[in-house]
């Protein structure tokens, strides 16, 4: 490349620097249209807005309680991801968890294994840790971080395989989703 392929190249990135990066935010929006249907709003609550030590990476990394109400009767299973948006290098996925039993309270202390028989049955897939299953807030030293848990209830179990990505959760819960919320809470150091 000559020095104006170098020059345009140039200019290009400081014209369009929001493109750089662009597909790993597109991964923290909201899953849009997920259903020719309405769908309708869970409410997701946790024991606290900021996480205790005990959830996070600098305590025993144990996932927290989440309680959901106003599941739809006919929802087969639940789906939760949780995410960071305010990472560094974009948003920050800590969990993906699906085919759970519709229940209005998840336990906390899930174990981190690919299938999981108790205390509830669910299948776990592979964080941004590229670990299985919950990986707790362990943000850089500065601003808090805000960490979602977006819960979705499904209309059928999902054929998808434990140790899956979020993005294949994604995919396979398209034209499933019957209602979702979430909830928010900061970690900090």
């Amino acid at each position: 490349m000559g020095r104006n392929g170098l020059i345009l190249v140039l200019i290009l990135v400081l014209l369009f620097p929001g493109c750089i990066g662009e597909e790993k935010t597109k991964r923290g929006k909201e899953v849009e249209k997920l259903t020719g249907t309405e769908v309708k709003k869970l409410r997701v609550t946790l024991d606290f807005d900021e996480f205790p030590r005990k959830y996070t990476c600098d305590g025993e990394d144990v996932s927290p309680r989440i309680r959901i109400s106003g599941i739809p009767e006919e929802a087969k299973s639940i789906a939760i991801i949780m995410d960071d948006p305010d990472a560094p290098i974009g948003v920050f996925t800590h969990w993906v968890i699906w085919n759970i039993p519709p229940m209005e309270e998840i336990p906390e202390g899930i174990p981190k294994d690919k299938i999981i028989s108790s205390p509830i049955k669910a299948y776990q897939g592979v964080n941004d840790f590229r670990r299985i299953g919950y990986g707790g807030p362990c943000p850089p030293p500065g601003k808090p971080h805000r960490y979602f848990f977006k819960v979705y209830a499904l209309d059928s179990t999902l054929d998808l395989p434990p140790g899956s990505t979020r993005n294949e959760l994604e995919e396979a819960i398209k034209n499933h989703v019957i209602a979702k919320g979430e909830a928010m809470a900061r970690y900090g150091r």
